[in-house]
Parts: C-alpha cells; sequence; structure tokens
C-alpha cells in the first residue's frame, strides 16, 4: 500500500507544524507519510519536545526546516496549521489538496513551565482531534 504523503506549514516550523507531523507518524504512519516546514526557519520550541515526550511522542532529531526544502515534492495534503503561513503560501505546488485549519500559537504562551507545558498540551490535544477527524477514516 502507498502511503499518502502529507506537509504541515506553520511559520516557524517549531510548534504546531511539529506537533501534527509526530502525531500523525504515530497515530497514522501505517497510512500517511507526515513532513513539516515552516515559511521561516528558527528553532523546535522546548516545550514542544516535552509535551510531545509526555504524550510518548520522541521528537528529538526534529530541525525546523524551510519550505523551500520540500518544494520538488509531490504532496497528496498540504496543510497550513497557522494563518500566516497560509497567507505566505497560499497555493503550493505539486499538491493534490490544501487545507487549512489554524491553532493557537505554543510560541505566545507564558507563565511557569508547568503553566506553559498545560498550555501546549491543550494545543497538542486540539491538534491530535483534528487529525483524527480528518485523516483517521
Amino acid at each position: 500500500m502507498n502511503k499518502k504523503k502529507v506537509l504541515f506549514l506553520c511559520t516557524h516550523n517549531s510548534a504546531r507544524s511539529q506537533i501534527a507531523e509526530g502525531l500523525l507518524r504515530a497515530m497514522y504512519g501505517d497510512r500517511y507519510e507526515a513532513f513539516s516546514a515552516g515559511t521561516e526557519v528558527t528553532r523546535v520550541n522546548p516545550y514542544v519536545f516535552k509535551s510531545m515526550a509526555e504524550a510518548g511522542i520522541d521528537l528529538s532529531s526534529h530541525y525546523s526546516k524551510h519550505l523551500n526544502d520540500f518544494l520538488n515534492e509531490q504532496f497528496d495534503f498540504v496543510v497550513t496549521v497557522c494563518d500566516n503561513a497560509k497567507e505566505a503560501c497560499p497555493y503550493f505546488p505539486n499538491t493534490k489538496k490544501q487545507i487549512h485549519k489554524s491553532f493557537t500559537d505554543p510560541s505566545k504562551f507564558t507563565g511557569t513551565e508547568e503553566e506553559i507545558l498545560a498550555e501546549v498540551a491543550k494545543v497538542r490535544e486540539e491538534i491530535r482531534l483534528w487529525l483524527q477527524e480528518t485523516f483517521g477514516n
């Protein structure tokens, strides 16, 4: 069976797209190949590493990638997970279907480490539920 290829895009490839990539691989890796990138390159949010580890998903080898790294690849789905990425990249070449679903930006969270991790976990679970609804069938 050929796996469908999914690319998740957000602004910095530091949180939401990384979470979506990791979750899709963990949940439906038998059916989908997941990738992520950003319109700008920074670093993966350290709270994302911790939150995903709490969910049993190791992202320690992940790093921020630019969408240009994927321009020559074919994708079944390109999913923008923030409004900025949708505006910056309204069209992605070699894609069968583009989807947009915006999630709260974890880089904006403030407070203690525990408070920030709790907020990141909320976003992680929102993304998990959306992935189940969108790719689970």
